[in-house]
């Protein structure tokens, strides 16, 4: 291939194919619209602090490993990893913590005392998760989504009832403790949906999480998206900040290229890894593959309300990753799926990655970010962004057992209005659409346009689905299909 490629957007999915396509021979301009590269993983700065934006979880790291070997590279040669141990905390009602090792053995020997019976009924769970995962990483996340045909090997037929069952019902089969329940239930909740609603075939999540680790990139998850953008400059590919993208060209019912910052680029192809249903905004409306009824129907991930902090002291009680199960699960999954309503005593995740790398903190000090998933759509006001820093913070004092508001340095925040702002996030969403069966593999929007000639998509709204190491691969499902094409 010889083509000239122009790629809308700088986070994951973007950066991976504009490697894979410049390594094909290809001319490849990416256009970011913010002032840095990694979309949703970009990092905040400020007094001496750093935060992830976006994700802070390394999970699958065979992924990352392939993504990198692809280009006859290493993990290694961009940054350092380092298995977390503790992988994380989780608080319950009453002040209780549950501590995830960074083994299965240790994990097992903790269910086992919180539940009698459940270490054998654990490793048999993770057993099958594992098989799931083989499965699923081998043999199907890699598949362009063209056909229901894709999905459709010996090992998936014979595992057909694991894509009408749950999560939920499978966990809830095996273990009667709730504690339990919520912890093998979270992993899920990575592909935007309800465990209630996620096919239980997902269970190679959990593999992900109990077998395989959680791991840390020293200065977190932006050193990823640096290690991707230097192998995608040192492989030949433009990346341009500052740019955004108001029209994709189309004549004769095929994309010639973009107008960015007024003037017209033109190119042979076209790829948008930013928000679907704004790179479709992009088009006329007869170009477009997906009505407003469309959108309005699929069932989206969820959004987030977040805060970064800097603390002046370390805090205690608290690892790298903590999860606050400390309300039930149950009504906070209805107001964001449900009843799409503010919750009224939602559940919040807290990364603290200065307890594990002095780089985002300086010494003494700790840097935090929380998270509260929502439904997308919601209002987004500066009252109601404080309303909720300061239940959690109230919460954290209590389940921790310390006191905090005095040493809060600083707080920003990060909700639907900054998403839609920063990513032209569909209602705010922060992941994309749901991971459950309706919206499955085939199910989601297409990588290739119908309507539109040398016109693709990449992404979380596409192939094959949320999270940071689907987007690796998207990258490289979207490239091999326009590889494919034009060869």
């Amino acid at each position: 291939m010889d083509k000239k490629i122009i790629v809308i957007g700088s986070g994951f999915a973007s950066l991976s194919a504009a490697c894979y396509l410049a390594k094909a021979g290809n001319k490849v301009t990416v256009y970011e619209k913010n002032a840095s590269v990694g979309g949703r993983a970009r990092r905040l700065s400020r007094e001496g602090f750093h935060f992830d934006i976006g994700p802070t979880w390394y999970w699958m790291p065979g992924v990352f490993e392939k993504f990198f070997a692809d280009f006859g590279k290493k993990v290694s040669d961009y940054y350092d990893l380092e298995k977390l141990s503790p992988a994380y905390d989780v608080y319950f009602e009453g002040n209780e913590k549950v501590t995830i090792s960074d083994n299965l053995d240790d994990i097992a020997a903790t269910f086992e005392k919180i539940e009698k019976g459940s270490e054998k009924k654990l490793r048999s769970f993770i057993k099958e998760a594992q098989d799931n995962y083989a499965i699923a990483v081998d043999k199907m996340v890699y598949k362009p989504g063209d056909s229901p045909l894709e999905l459709v090997t010996t090992e998936t037929i014979a595992r057909v009832g694991q894509f009408f069952s749950t999560i939920s019902k499978e966990v809830r089969k095996r273990f009667k403790n709730e504690k339990l329940i919520k912890i093998l239930e979270f992993p899920v909740l990575f592909l935007g949906a309800k465990p209630s609603n996620t096919p239980s075939f997902y269970s190679f999540m959990n593999f992900a999480d109990f077998g395989l680790g959680t791991w840390h990139p020293k200065k977190g998850m932006f050193s990823v998206v640096e290690a991707m953008q230097d192998l995608a400059i040192d492989l030949g590919v433009e990346i341009v900040t500052n740019a955004t993208i108001s029209k994709i060209l189309v004549e004769d019912e095929k994309a010639v290229g973009v107008v960015v910052n007024g003037r017209t680029e033109l190119a042979n192809i076209v790829l948008s890894g930013a928000d679907y249903h704004h790179s479709e905004q992009l088009l006329e409306e007869k170009n477009r593959m997906y009505s407003e009824k469309y959108w309005e129907n699929k069932i989206f991930a969820p959004s987030s309300l977040l805060f970064y902090v800097g603390f002046d002291k370390k805090l205690e009680n608290v690892s790298h990753h903590t999860l606050f199960f400390d309300t039930p699960f149950e009504p906070h999954a209805r107001e964001i799926y449900d009843t799409k309503e503010w919750p009224k005593e939602p559940l919040y995740y807290a990364s603290f990655p200065s307890k594990t790398d002095s780089f985002f903190a300086p010494e003494g000090k700790e840097a935090a970010t929380f998270l509260i998933p929502i439904a997308p759509g919601l209002e987004d006001t500066e009252a109601i962004r404080k309303k909720y820093f300061d239940i959690i913070i109230d919460r954290l004092e209590r389940t921790t057992q310390q006191t905090l508001k005095q040493n809060i340095i600083f707080v920003e925040s990060y909700c639907v209005n900054d998403f839609i702002k920063d990513y032209n996030s569909y209602k705010g969403n922060a992941y994309g659409l749901a991971n459950i069966l309706t919206q499955t593999a085939f199910l989601r929007p297409k990588i290739k346009s119908r309507k539109v000639r040398n016109l693709f998509f990449t992404g979380q709204l596409t192939v094959p689905g949320p999270g940071v190491p689907p987007s690796l691969i998207s990258g490289k499902i979207v490239s091999e299909k326009i590889i494919k094409e034009f060869s």
